[in-house]
């Protein structure tokens, strides 16, 4: 190919990748859930015919986005070639064939250009409720824990399928945000389809095959030489959670070959009779993740780039497989980074960060008026994040969703959704793990109902007995803590009530630290302690 046909091919790729930006951006700007619209829990990307992603937009989460490159593929093999239509949408939200979970949807739509399909359109976003027992680790199967969607048809050459409208409606506590959410789920494919064809007209393509050519054998080649410049060998690692009631193991082995990095997860303890276990679809997208941080991060992430990593695992609590309850799986799922990222540590010394706080800190409110008086009823989500742990050459993030990457939902969008106050929500010092590079600090977060109502909560969180480890001499992070403002312990998992006039208090844990303490720079010492992060008394 010339220089200007690569030059040609490249703009073309840029074109592609910002094609799907706006479809991620129509999502948040759409979407009735403030999960999506201010947390940015979703993923968008456009796959060729074939089903192997071509681009991903940048907004999104890897759980979604790596799972959705395999989701694609469960469409495909189940809708065939002559039931699908223009103007069709797709949409499941099985936890084995989507993204773990009930409360994630993934849509798929097929894009065809003067009758021939050219390209799927697929994006993810994580709905306030599913019905069931609600968002949250209590129940004993799938079957309790929301309403299942198979692989379907939500729309038919742009006819909505009101049948399934009306068991959605019926099934969920909130009914209009989750019906919401579906349409501009829907939008978002639509607007992502009406894009690239608009390209493809300007630019005078009849298909995408020759531009995905290019993408991925470019892929192919610069992962192949980030392979070769690895050591080769087998290194494992283990790490323990809090799990539901008692702690959970989990293990890795990360082989890097010359052609392939392969990791397997065998060692893990089984499944949990709680809803905590994680199908290995999105185990294995935090997995890729993890490795495509060390690996390769500045390559652009499809199916060319993740097909360098495999993931398997026998039966356990991170290959769990139906009717498991599945509800958080993001809670081992998050651990899985800091999981491989040890395993890796011992390959590459001197480049992996320390262990951080990893799962988010989410909590469902079901907020409700006191008996006898009148108030009203809502379903409120807040995503919250404990701090990163710290890096080979700076301190941790504070505060800061890894490995997930979604947002903080703000205060006053949290408050709008229901009659619950935030009364604080700061860093909490002395949370990060001391070290040449302190760990990122955690946060302190007081939640309340407004006078006369009260709540029940779903607590779902993690590194509150097990804390984020430090990483050559640093200290671990601040374990976690849940309480009431009376000093009430509760417990880190499951559904518990809050009482009017109670107030939630919740600690969130900081990240390990990294190095020798003693190395650490005396001026940035003084200014941690300047700037409240670490007090006087502390360390």
């Amino acid at each position: 190919m010339s220089d200007i046909g690569e030059i040609r091919m490249q703009v073309m790729w840029n074109r592609l990748i910002s094609v799907v930006e706006e479809q991620a951006l129509t999502l948040l700007r759409t979407a009735f859930s403030t999960s999506v619209r201010e947390a940015g829990d979703l993923s968008a990307g456009v796959f060729d015919p074939r089903g192997e992603m071509l681009a991903q937009a940048v907004t999104g989460t890897p759980g979604h986005v790596n799972t959705m490159a395999e989701a694609v593929l469960h469409f495909i093999g189940e809708i065939p070639r002559e039931e699908m239509f223009e103007g069709d949408t797709y949409v499941t939200n099985d936890p084995w064939k989507g993204t773990g979970h009930l409360h994630d949807i993934t849509m798929v739509s097929p894009s065809f250009l003067d009758g021939e399909l050219v390209a799927f359109f697929a994006c993810t976003a994580h709905v306030v409720d599913v019905g069931g027992r609600g968002f949250g680790a209590d129940a004993k199967s799938v079957y309790e824990e929301g309403i299942q969607i198979p692989i379907m048809k939500f729309a038919e050459r742009g006819e909505v399928n009101t049948d399934l409208v009306r068991l959605l409606r019926t099934n969920v506590r909130e009914p209009n945000q989750v019906v919401g959410d579906f349409y501009s789920l829907a939008a978002c494919n639509e607007v992502g389809h009406q894009r690239l064809i608009a390209m493809m007209k300007e630019i005078g393509l009849q298909s995408l095959d020759v531009l995905g050519e290019f993408i991925f054998s470019h892929t192919r080649v610069a992962m192949r030489e980030r392979l070769e410049a690895l050591p080769k060998g087998s290194w494992s690692n283990e790490l323990v959670t809090d799990g539901y009631d008692t702690p959970v193991k989990l293990a890795a082995t990360v082989a890097i070959r010359n052609d392939h990095v392969a990791v397997d997860f065998t060692g893990a303890d089984p499944m949990s009779r709680w809803g905590i276990n994680c199908p290995i679809i999105y185990s294995k997208a935090y997995a890729c993740y993890a490795l495509k941080c060390v690996v390769a991060p500045d390559i652009p992430n499809n199916s060319a780039s993740l097909a360098f990593f495999t993931v398997e695992s026998p039966v356990n609590i991170l290959n769990a497989v139906r009717p498991a309850p599945v509800a958080l799986r993001h809670i081992l799922g998050h651990m899985v980074p800091d999981l491989v990222l040890g395993a890796l540590a011992k390959a590459i010394p001197g480049q992996i960060l320390a262990e951080g706080a990893g799962a988010l800190w989410n909590i469902h409110i079901s907020v409700r008026p006191v008996a006898g008086q009148q108030g009203s009823r809502a379903e409120v989500l807040m995503f919250n994040s404990g701090g990163m742990g710290a890096r080979p050459s700076s301190d941790g993030l504070s505060a800061t969703a890894f490995p997930s990457g979604v947002h903080t939902m703000p205060i006053e969008a949290t408050e709008h959704t229901g009659p619950i106050i935030v009364w604080r929500k700061e860093l909490r010092p002395n949370s990060g793990g001391d070290g040449q590079f302190r760990g990122g600090l955690g946060q302190l977060i007081e939640i309340a109902a407004i006078d006369g109502h009260e709540f029940d909560f779903s607590a779902m969180f993690d590194r509150v007995n097990h804390p984020a480890k430090g990483r050559n001499g640093g200290e671990h992070g601040a374990a976690g803590a849940v309480m009431l403002d009376d000093g009430t312990k509760m417990r880190p998992k499951g559904w518990q009530h809050v009482p009017a006039g109670r107030r939630l208090i919740l600690e969130l844990p900081g990240g390990g630290g990294y190095g020798d303490p003693a190395k650490r720079d005396p001026r940035t010492s003084a200014r941690d302690r300047s700037k409240g992060y670490v007090l006087e008394n502390g360390k």
